[in-house]
């Protein structure tokens, strides 16, 4: 079954390692195969990652992309070990992302990590 994905005029969708830019017009891609893809939204850049959980989600999206664990997996477990020292909470969390993550689930482990922004979020604006 394909993936159909939807694009807005000028939006832009990451497959493999390949930015496609929709022209202006609205859309609809239908994709086979196994490439990984991700949606304009999301996607983060080192720019953009600018918290703990969105360093760690842009470091998940890494691995994405380039398919390659191994190279990312020292920053990545220091990124979690850093999150978890400062707010102990985000365990249960984590411990999603990492088993995605173990079962070579790396979109689920990104899905788990966005939700590991939300909770940042809900507690920064708890502590304010």
């Amino acid at each position: 079954m394909s993936l159909k994905v939807e694009l807005k005029p000028g939006e832009k969708l990451i497959i493999g390692n390949c930015v496609v830019t929709n022209s202006d017009q609205r859309t609809r891609l239908f994709i086979d195969g196994k490439a990984p893809i991700l949606r304009e939204k999301d996607i983060l850049t080192p720019d953009t990652a600018d918290s703990p959980a969105k360093r760690i989600y842009f470091a998940v999206q890494l691995m994405y992309i380039d398919d390659d664990v191994e190279r990312l997996r020292g920053d990545y477990f220091k990124l979690i070990n850093d999150i978890v020292t400062a707010a102990p909470s985000t365990i249960q969390l984590v411990d999603q992302i990492n088993n995605e993550m173990l079962t070579g689930e790396l979109y689920k482990a990104l899905k788990a990590a966005k939700k590991l922004i939300q909770y940042e979020q809900e507690l920064l604006a708890n502590a304010t």
